[in-house]
């Protein structure tokens, strides 16, 4: 059954009340539960105290502690007196087996009392979860218990039970009060809703007709609602949109020509068809195909009976069913879209031509990138297998070193006569020169093939949360070194709080590292080296990495993350392009903004935790 305005009105005010009541009363029962749950609990506990007080100052017998519980009239009026505490079931002393030794009913002393639920955690509980213990099943015992110990030795329990069935009792009378309110309230919202919908209903109905004027294509539609309320206020906003319209097709005229130019720009041949075969459009990639005239001609004038085209767009008309893909060709893939409207009938048919020998390119660049990845795997493998003849070198360059200096070298003038063993030759200093001057290079040479072997060797991440304060103080150490040469003061700006980032703790420590050594080796004069981590924003963690150096000169600042690019004496070119690359395996950014004789601040953005 259609409901009218008024009764959705009624049915709506009613709800959102009685959502509101309902929501209300069963925070209040909840509460409520836990208060009742509480009270026993507390009741319990005091009871357990008091008989747990009256043991402790009662002298018991190590050899028959059961014997002087029993002993003790006072002890038993206790324990039999609990049956008279408001919730409370019973109280007794048992043994470490369970066996009843002293109970609020002496009917059942020497029984075995199996051991019960346990209060305390369900008074520790959220007040649903109490709610959920009073109203599960029959109900249940709950227990609060006390270990007695003699001489270091536990020989019993204290243990007072209570009843769910008795909170549940008492919680049912408490909430006679809490229906009847909900009642009443549920009530004054259906009167007041009835009065609402006879003052709220004429405007509403001038706005249903006003939209159902809109709704059947009339411009221009105005609504007379008196103003200096909210529905006047809407009926002024109506009439704005009413005169809107009218631009907003002139709107989605001009987003067509957007779509229009989107569809042009695409290497695909895309041509519109309506239900009778008539071209309505065609992006470039299509036009040389058809006539130059082909908008609102059939296809059986644009194209030929032997055009794969035509063939396909005709069968897509005759079963009204997108076909495809068909082979066009050697270099051609055809398919068809049946474009359906909302009643289901066609309205349409987008015809689709792929050319192949653009997608070979696209294979061609594919491979291409392989062919690169595998010239570099092997320019590290040749890169390695350099590395064993240049310790073989240094190896014997030492040897050769240690040989001149001992004076076994024998000299190669001087008619043939060689010197003693011992003495060394006239030139030998000369020799040693030359010796050093080519382990000098040996090692330069060795340290370029290393950091290409790290810089092309593939790593994997071990990602994992990060703090950047504990990365900037296991650096600080061999910062330290390198800035006290320099004459450099190292600040760290690391708050505690700081967001956590997603990364691989040895990969950044090493980016940081190179960072803070560039900084330090850029300020020779001495200087400021400042580190610093906060918030970045869009789930990105900011590092900071400033000194207050040389700085970078603008002709300079596109190349310094290339590979083996170095402005130093003696660099490799390598420090920078490792910190760029273990930004980028992290899904990062990296920034650097310098200014010549002032110094340079590298910016780093990472993901948080989580958010990678």
């Amino acid at each position: 059954m259609r409901l009218s305005i008024r009764a959705k009105q009624i049915a709506g005010v009613t709800a959102i009340v009685a959502v509101s009541v309902v929501a209300l009363s069963a925070l209040y029962v909840a509460r409520l539960g836990a208060v009742i749950v509480d009270e026993s609990h507390a009741r319990a506990t005091m009871l357990v105290n008091q008989i747990f007080h009256r043991i402790t100052n009662m002298m018991i017998d190590p050899g028959d502690p059961y014997a002087s519980l029993r002993a003790d009239p006072g002890l038993q009026s206790v324990v039999q007196a609990s049956v008279y505490g408001e919730g409370v079931l019973y109280a007794a002393i048992v043994d470490t087996s369970n066996t009843v030794v002293m109970h609020s009913d002496t009917a059942v002393i020497g029984r075995t009392l199996p051991p019960a639920g346990d209060l305390n955690a369900v008074a520790d509980a959220v007040p649903t979860k109490k709610l959920e213990v009073i109203f599960s099943g029959d109900g249940q015992t709950l227990e609060v218990r006390q270990n007695l110990v003699a001489d270091d030795q536990m020989f019993g329990s204290i243990r007072v039970g209570v009843s769910t069935i008795l909170m549940r009792g008492e919680l049912g009378d408490s909430l006679e009060d809490a229906l009847v309110a909900m009642a009443l309230a549920i009530g004054i919202a259906i009167v007041v809703a009835g009065l609402l919908a006879q003052v709220v209903l004429r405007p509403i109905h001038v706005l249903r007709g006003g939209l159902t004027r809109l709704g059947k294509g009339e411009f221009g539609v105005t609504l007379d609602l008196p103003p200096g309320d909210e529905f006047g206020e809407l009926g002024s906003f109506f009439n704005t949109v009413s005169q809107q319209l009218s631009a907003d097709r002139l709107l989605l005229a001009g987003q067509k020509a957007n779509l229009q130019s989107a569809v042009e720009h695409l290497e695909d041949a895309v041509a519109l068809f309506n239900p009778g075969g008539e071209l309505l459009f065609s992006n470039p990639a299509m036009q040389p195909t058809l006539p130059s005239n082909a908008i609102g001609q059939t296809v059986e004038r644009l194209l030929p009976g032997d055009h794969p085209y035509r063939r396909v767009v005709e069968e897509t008309l005759a079963t009204r069913a997108s076909r495809g893909p068909v082979q066009a060709g050697d270099d051609g893939l055809l398919m068809t879209h049946a474009v359906a409207g909302t009643d289901g009938s066609l309205v349409g048919i987008l015809l689709v031509a792929r050319n192949l020998a653009y997608l070979s390119q696209m294979q061609s660049t594919i491979a291409y990138s392989r062919k690169l990845v595998a010239l570099g795997r092997l320019t590290a493998g040749i890169a390695h297998e350099v590395k064993n003849p240049l310790n073989a070198m240094m190896i014997h360059l030492e040897l050769l070193r240690t040989k001149i200096r001992s004076g076994a070298l024998v000299a190669a003038g001087g008619g043939g006569v060689g010197l003693a063993e011992g003495v060394a030759a006239p030139g030998d200093e000369n020799v040693l020169q030359h010796v050093h001057i080519i382990e000098n290079e040996i090692r330069r040479l060795d340290e370029v093939v290393q950091g290409f072997l790290k810089f092309t060797r593939p790593e994997d991440l071990r990602l994992q949360p990060v703090r950047i304060g504990g990365l900037f103080d296991e650096i600080l150490p061999i910062v330290q070194v390198e800035a006290q040469r320099h004459d450099v003061r190292v600040v760290l700006e690391s708050p505690p709080e700081s967001p956590v980032v997603n990364g691989d703790a040895a990969m950044l420590r090493q980016a940081f590292l190179n960072l803070a050594i560039n900084g330090c080796q850029a300020m020779p004069g001495g200087g400021t080296l400042r580190l610093s981590c906060g918030p970045g924003g869009r789930g990105r963690v900011e590092v900071r990495v400033e000194d207050t150096g040389v700085g970078i000169p603008a002709e300079h600042l596109g190349r310094i993350f290339d590979l083996y690019f170095t402005t130093k004496d003696h660099g490799t070119g390598i420090g920078l392009s490792m910190v760029y690359r273990i930004v980028q395996m992290h899904d990062g950014e990296i920034e650097v903004q310098s200014t010549p004789g002032r110094g340079t601040t590298f910016r780093i953005l990472l993901p948080r935790a989580g958010e990678m």
